[in-house]
C-alpha cells in the first residue's frame, strides 16, 4: 500500500535577517524557493535583492547543515572538512523566480576528474534568477560566480524552468505576456519567443520527458506547447478564474493546475481530459477573514514519487492530497499567508514560503509505492493515453493500469 499515515509535522524555520522591502509590482519581495535536482542545495530569495544558497547536507534526522530545529537552542557548530558553505548572491534587483540545473564541466575539470575517480560530484550546478527589471542572471552554485546575464523580457521575470534532461534549455515567463526559450550553450542565445497569452504569465512547467511545456497566466486558459517545435499544441479550458500554478507529474502522464477559483484540476495533457477537480473549501469557520478570498490557491506541486499533491492557499493551510481522493488527507496550519510550496527531491520534506519572508520546513512521512503504482508509472513513462488505448490488451486491464486511481472508465 502507499498510505500517508499522518499530516506534515513542522520542524524548521528560516527567518530573514531584516524586515522586508516592499515594491508596487510585488508587494512583498520574497517569492521563490527551490531545491537543486540532486537535493544538495536549497535556494531562498530572502529579500533585499539577496538569494541565499544553503547546502542541504542530510544528517540522521534529515536536518540540513546550518538549520535550527524548532526544539533546539543552538545550531550545530560542527562542520566537515571541505563541506560546502552558505552563499549570499546579490542580484541588484528584486528576485521573483529561481531554478537550478546541472551545467557541463569544462574540459580541464573533466580531465582532472578522470585522473581522480575517487572524488565524486565533478559536475557544476547553476542557479537562474528572474529579476524585477526583466533580466535573468545565471550563477555558478559552487563558486557563487555570475556566469551569464540574459536580456529580452520587458517586465518582471516571474518564473523559470530548465529542461529536466540537462540540455541547457531554459524557459522564462514574464509580465510582458511572453515566454522565452534560451539555449545556454557557449553563445547563450534566445531561440524563441512564445506569444499567445493576453495577460501576465505566472508560471511554467516542462514535462520530465521534455516533450511538452505548460504555461498559465492571469487568465482562465492553460496553454500547452511543444518543446520540439515551440508551437502551441492546445489550450485546456475548465478554470473559472486566473490560473496561478502548474506542474507535470514525475512520469509526465498528468498535469495539475491551480487557480484563484479555489480548484486544482488534474489533466491528461495528451487528451485534454479533466481527470479530477480538487475543490478547496473552508476548513474552520473561525479562520474566516473578509480581507482575503479564503481559499484562493497560490501553488501546487507533486511529491517525488507522484502519489500525492501539496497545495497552499490564502486560508493559511498546507494541504496534502492523494491523487485518487477528492478531499485532502492531511492539513498543516501556518501563522501567515503562504506563497509557494515544494517537495525535497528525495521525499520526506516539504518547504513552504510565507508572506512575511519566513521559510518553513515540514517533515512528511516517506512513502513506499505499491507494485501497482510502480507498474503504472513505468508504463506511463513511455506510453501516452492514446498509445495505451491502442494496446491489444483487455479493456479491464487498461482501466486498472491506467485510470483506476481516478475512478475513471474508458
Amino acid at each position: 500500500t502507499h498510505h500517508l499515515p499522518q499530516g506534515p509535522r513542522f520542524d524548521w524555520e528560516l527567518k530573514p535577517g531584516r524586515p522586508h522591502q516592499f515594491d508596487w509590482k510585488s508587494s512583498c519581495e520574497t517569492w521563490s524557493i527551490a531545491f537543486s535536482p540532486d537535493g544538495s542545495w536549497f535556494a531562498w530569495s530572502q529579500g533585499h535583492c539577496i538569494v541565499k544558497l544553503i547546502p542541504w547536507l542530510l544528517e540522521e534526522q534529515f536536518i540540513p547543515k546550518g538549520f535550527e530545529a524548532k526544539n533546539r537552542s543552538s545550531k550545530n557548530e560542527t562542520k566537515g572538512q571541505g563541506s560546502p558553505k552558505e552563499k549570499m548572491l546579490d542580484c541588484g534587483q528584486i528576485v521573483w523566480g529561481v531554478a537550478f540545473s546541472p551545467w557541463p564541466s569544462p574540459p580541464s575539470k573533466k580531465l582532472w576528474a578522470h585522473n581522480h575517480p575517487q572524488v565524486p560530484d565533478v559536475f557544476r550546478l547553476v542557479l537562474a534568477m528572474g529579476l524585477n527589471d526583466g533580466q535573468i542572471k545565471i550563477w555558478e552554485v559552487q563558486t557563487g560566480l555570475l556566469l551569464l546575464n540574459l536580456s529580452g523580457h520587458q517586465d518582471v521575470v516571474r518564473d523559470l524552468s530548465f529542461t529536466p534532461s540537462g540540455s541547457l534549455i531554459l524557459v522564462s515567463t514574464s509580465r510582458d505576456k511572453t515566454l522565452r526559450i534560451w539555449y545556454l550553450n557557449k553563445h547563450s542565445k534566445q531561440i524563441q519567443v512564445l506569444l499567445g497569452h493576453l495577460q501576465w504569465v505566472y508560471c511554467c512547467s516542462i514535462s520530465p520527458d521534455c516533450s511538452m511545456l505548460c504555461s498559465v497566466a492571469e487568465e482562465k486558459s492553460v496553454f500547452l506547447w511543444s518543446m520540439r517545435s515551440y508551437t502551441l499544441i492546445r489550450k485546456l479550458e475548465g478554470h473559472q478564474s486566473s490560473v496561478v500554478s502548474c506542474e507535470s507529474s514525475p512520469n509526465s502522464a498528468l498535469l495539475v493546475t491551480a487557480s484563484y477559483d479555489t480548484n486544482v484540476i488534474m489533466w491528461d495533457p495528451y487528451t485534454s481530459e479533466r481527470m479530477r477537480s480538487l475543490h478547496h473549501t473552508q476548513v474552520d469557520p473561525a479562520m474566516d477573514d473578509s480581507n482575503v478570498h479564503i481559499s484562493s490557491l497560490r501553488s501546487v506541486c507533486f511529491s517525488p514519487e507522484g502519489l500525492y499533491l501539496a497545495t497552499v492557499a490564502d486560508d493559511r493551510l498546507l494541504r496534502i492530497w492523494a491523487l485518487e481522493l477528492k478531499t485532502p488527507i492531511a492539513f498543516a496550519p501556518v501563522t501567515n499567508g503562504l506563497c509557494c510550496c515544494t517537495f525535497f527531491p528525495h521525499g520526506g520534506v516539504i518547504a513552504t514560503e510565507i508572506r512575511d519572508g519566513h521559510i518553513q520546513f515540514w517533515t512528511a512521512p516517506r512513502v513506499l509505492s505499491s507494485l501497482k503504482h510502480l507498474c503504472r508509472k513505468a508504463l506511463q513513462s513511455f506510453l501516452t493515453t492514446y498509445q495505451v488505448l491502442a494496446l491489444p490488451i483487455p479493456k479491464k486491464m487498461k482501466e486498472t493500469v491506467f485510470l483506476e486511481p481516478f475512478g475513471m472508465r474508458y
